[in-house]
């Protein structure tokens, strides 16, 4: 009988198996619905899970990806609500503090959308539209130049 050796302490794997499963960081219902039949498995057979633990845990499991779907619905409305606040201060005039700690100003002059959330160019600086600390938008019928 002979004992396949182990990797190095930086390598979770044993030898020559094929592939390593990272660690998730979050609970997943898919994580949930492991150790529900995890649990179901190991039970013992002459004392089995009690049918309103059951119904519980599964309604658990429902609650919890509803909380998920919703979670990813409020991040699209606030995604959605601050693409609409960057556009509408096209030709605001904004102030923001800069990198050095510098209070600048200036009038927008377009905004883009993408990567940390939408990113407004202020006389030709790139200004992440969080980093804005004041705002005045033209009143109707002013121009600018």
């Amino acid at each position: 009988m002979s004992i396949e050796a182990i990797a190095s302490a930086s390598g979770a794997a044993l030898a020559g198996s094929g592939s390593v499963r990272e660690a998730k960081q979050a609970m997943d219902s898919e994580v949930f619905m492991q150790l529900l039949v995890t649990q179901l498995r190991n039970q013992d057979p002459s004392s089995p899970m009690d049918t309103t633990d059951m119904v519980a845990q599964t309604t658990q499991l429902a609650m919890m990806e509803s909380l998920t779907q919703l979670t990813d619905g409020v991040g699209g409305l606030l995604t959605a609500q601050q693409s609409t606040q960057a556009a509408q201060l096209i030709g605001a005039a904004v102030t923001w503090t800069d990198a050095s700690g510098t209070s600048r100003s200036g009038t927008v002059d377009s905004v883009s959308f993408g990567g940390a959330g939408p990113t407004l160019s202020v006389d030709g600086t790139d200004v992440p539209l969080s980093g804005i600390t004041g705002a005045s938008v033209p009143g109707p019928g002013a121009t600018t130049a």
